[in-house]
C-alpha cells in the first residue's frame, strides 16, 4: 500500500508540476524508500508534521542505507535531489536540512561516463517545466552522446529530418554535411520529442523549440545541464560539448577507427580526432588506478 504522503507527492508532481508518467514513479518511488526507511529508523509512524523533524543525521543514515544497496555517487546525488524536493513539499515552512550530496571523484580529466551522461540527461529532463520540454532536452542530449554532434548541429537540424530513418544529416562547421547512424534509442528519443511538441513543425523550421514556439537556444540547453551537474555533484567540465567528447572517447575505447571517427564527428583533419587517443589513455588510467589493487605500489 502506497504511503498517502508518497502518494500525494505524485499527485502534486502529476496535477501541479505536470511531470511525466516516468518522472512521479521515480520520484514516487524515492518518497516511498525514504518513508519506509524513516519509519523504521525512528520505529514510529512517519506523518507530516514528524517528517518536518527530519535533519542531517537522518538524511545522511537514508543515503549509507542506499549506497548499502549499490548506489554509485551519481545515483546517491539524483536521490537526494529528489528528497529534497519531497520534503520541501511535505514540509512546507519547515526548513529542509541542509546536506551536501556526494560527489564524483576529481582527478585527471575524462569523459563523462555512460552512467553519468544517461543521469544527467534524465535528471535535466525531469527538472523541465513540461512533459514536452523533458522530452526535448532529453531529445537533444541523447543526439550529443548518442551520436556525437555539436550541440549548434543538434539545435540546427530543422523539422525536415522527420521521418527519421537509420541515419541523420547534419549540417557542420563550414557548412560541411555528414551522415551519421541513429542509435534506436537516440531516434525514439526524437520521434517522442516531436510527438508531444505543442508547436507545429513545418519542414522547413527548427526542429527543436523553445518554451515560447522560437528556436530553441544553445543557452537554455547549457544552462539545464549546469543545473543537473550541480545536483548530481558532477565536475564543471561536464558541459554539453563533454557528451560529444564522450561519445568520440567510448568509441575509440571499443575500438573504433580514426579516420571513421574522424567522419562521425565531422573534424576537418584526423589532427583534431587524435585528441581523444590521449584522453582515452588518461580514462584507462584514471579507471586503473582506481580498480586495481597493485595500482599505487
Amino acid at each position: 500500500m502506497v504511503h498517502p504522503l508518497a502518494l500525494g507527492w505524485g499527485e502534486h508532481l502529476t496535477r501541479d508540476r505536470r511531470r511525466s508518467v516516468h518522472t512521479v514513479r521515480a520520484y514516487q518511488a524515492t518518497a516511498e524508500r525514504l518513508l519506509d526507511f524513516l519509519a523504521e529508523h525512528w520505529g514510529e509512524r512517519v506523518d507530516a508534521a514528524r517528517l518536518a523533524r527530519i535533519d542531517a543525521t537522518d538524511l545522511r543514515a537514508f543515503l549509507a542505507h542506499r549506497r548499502g544497496d549499490g548506489l554509485g555517487n551519481v545515483s546517491a546525488a539524483r536521490e537526494l535531489s529528489a528528497v529534497r524536493g519531497f520534503l520541501g513539499w511535505a514540509s512546507e515552512g519547515a526548513t529542509t536540512p541542509r546536506l551536501r550530496g556526494p560527489r564524483v571523484k576529481k582527478g585527471v580529466p575524462r569523459p563523462v561516463s555512460p552512467d553519468e551522461a544517461v543521469a544527467l540527461a534524465r535528471d535535466v529532463a525531469e527538472d523541465a517545466s513540461e512533459p514536452w520540454i523533458g522530452a526535448r532536452d532529453w531529445a537533444v542530449l541523447m543526439l550529443l552522446y548518442g551520436a556525437g554532434l555539436r550541440i549548434g548541429e543538434a539545435l540546427g537540424l530543422t523539422a525536415s529530418v522527420l521521418p527519421l530513418g537509420d541515419t541523420l544529416r547534419v549540417t557542420g562547421k563550414r557548412a560541411k554535411t555528414r551522415i551519421v547512424p541513429l542509435l534506436p534509442q537516440v531516434r525514439g528519443a526524437i520521434e517522442r520529442y516531436a510527438e508531444e511538441v505543442p508547436w507545429p513543425l513545418p519542414r522547413e523550421e527548427a526542429l527543436f523549440r523553445g518554451a515560447k514556439g522560437g528556436p530553441l537556444s544553445p543557452g537554455v540547453v547549457r544552462r539545464s545541464v549546469q543545473g543537473a551537474r550541480g545536483r548530481l555533484g558532477l565536475g564543471e567540465r561536464t558541459t554539453p560539448h563533454a557528451l560529444r567528447h564522450s561519445f568520440a572517447t567510448h568509441l575509440l575505447g571499443r575500438g573504433a577507427d580514426l579516420r571513421a571517427l574522424q567522419e562521425l564527428l565531422g573534424h576537418a583533419s584526423l589532427s583534431s580526432t587524435q585528441v581523444y587517443t590521449a584522453v582515452d589513455a588518461a580514462y584507462l588510467l584514471d579507471v586503473y588506478r582506481n580498480a586495481h589493487p597493485r595500482a599505487g605500489s
